[in-house]
């Protein structure tokens, strides 16, 4: 996966694994190649073992990643947990895995906002905290072709993030709404689009 320099990202709780820093919303994920299949590979012993040491049993990296970013705790969480296109980076302060996402599909977290948000490229599940906590919504995910990808009602966790997955390799918008305000920004599920939205600013 290709680094992208194009934005500057700033992440508070660091942690440092060797000569790897993670932040709370990271700017780079490890490149280990392009992975994708129909069906989700069941995860590593080892992956399972740094995930079950912060209480989380999974039994695919799309678990884990949905139940890591599900955890009803504010962040930043002694887990952190780095999502790309094609893998995620588990990491605690004493261990760190990296694990392909192989279920072909692409993680689209995103945190609407009405007065504070925070600048994030690829979402950390552990460590990026958004404004609107338990915060009904609904969100509609839209192809530059017209195509519907999601169209439903949610509520944001512990985190102020929702997250859903949506197929690979498409453009086009995501639009939230709460209350009587709306919000709407571009996606990019492709190798270098964001998994992490935190420009939806209901208004």
């Amino acid at each position: 996966m290709t680094s992208l320099s194009r934005r500057t990202i700033i992440g508070g709780g660091l942690g440092l694994l060797g000569s790897t820093v993670l932040v709370a919303c990271s700017p780079t994920i490890p490149d280990t190649g392009s992975v994708g299949t129909a069906t989700a590979d069941a995860l590593d012993p080892k992956a399972r073992r740094l995930l079950a040491a912060h209480g989380i049993e999974a039994s695919t990296a799309e678990d884990a990643v949905a139940a890591l970013d599900r955890v009803s705790k504010p962040r930043p969480l002694t887990l952190t947990g780095s999502v790309g296109y094609d893998q995620v980076v588990f990491a605690d302060d004493s261990d760190q895995v990296t694990v392909p996402l192989t279920g072909g599909q692409f993680y689209l977290s995103m945190a609407p906002y009405r007065t504070q948000t925070h600048e994030c490229y690829y979402h950390n599940l552990g460590g990026c905290q958004g404004e609107l906590t338990d915060t009904p919504i609904h969100v509609t995910v839209t192809t530059d072709a017209g195509k519907i990808l999601l169209d439903e009602g949610a509520t944001t966790g512990a985190n102020g993030f929702i997250g859903f997955w949506i197929p690979r390799d498409h453009t086009g918008t995501v639009t939230i709404t709460a209350a009587d305000t709306t919000a709407s920004t571009p996606f990019d599920s492709g190798p270098d689009g964001p998994t992490c939205l935190t420009t939806l600013h209901l208004a």
